[in-house]
């Protein structure tokens, strides 16, 4: 009984302390808010059947970020993944989710890091979204720093060249439309 008690308390604190994170993460990594809900629901099930003693709130922050990750990386193994072609990617449905969410879903930034390859995207997610330092990313991925600086610096890079292209396209299209009074 006090096994059952003490799963349903921790359970119930991590997702009110990180349930919002894990969500975040998991629509970074998927793309797909349907998946991202399958996700954070599989990752707080298998935090119901752990046996893993966590010595503070970090540790099983960590935990919950790993395992995030790893549920990510199954789901895109999937055999139904590589057979059936999603639908929902180009246009997720932003009714179901949270405001904040919906506000960094729609943002110009949070489609370009969504471009980026999955190695990237993850790096970019937990130093800019999350907050973690090189040092702590580095342990939650299991690369070294230097590898991490790395990729955080080929990210910008590659999202700074994304950013503009969009800019200068938008900065186009815009010129070359007639004004109200159609003189140009």
């Amino acid at each position: 009984m006090s096994v059952d008690r003490r799963t349903a308390e921790l359970v119930e604190h991590a997702m009110d302390a990180w349930g919002a994170l894990v969500y975040r993460l998991a629509l970074s990594q998927t793309r797909s808010p349907h998946d991202a809900d399958d996700v954070a629901q599989d990752v707080f099930m298998r935090l119901v059947g752990v046996s893993v003693a966590f010595r503070d709130d970090e540790h099983l922050k960590a935990w919950l970020i790993r395992c995030t990750v790893n549920r990510c990386r199954e789901l895109r193994r999937s055999a139904w993944k590589r057979r059936v072609s999603a639908t929902d990617i180009a246009a997720p449905e932003l009714a179901n989710l949270e405001a904040p969410v919906q506000e960094l879903v729609k943002s110009d930034v949070w489609e370009a890091v969504s471009r980026l390859p999955k190695q990237l995207r993850l790096i970019v997610h937990l130093r800019y979204y999350e907050g973690y330092s090189v040092d702590e990313i580095a342990s939650l991925a299991r690369c070294k720093p230097a590898t991490v600086r790395t990729r955080l610096f080929r990210a910008r890079k590659r999202l700074k060249l994304d950013l503009e292209q969009e800019v200068e396209h938008e900065t186009d299209e815009l010129g070359r439309l007639p004004l109200a009074d159609g003189q140009r």
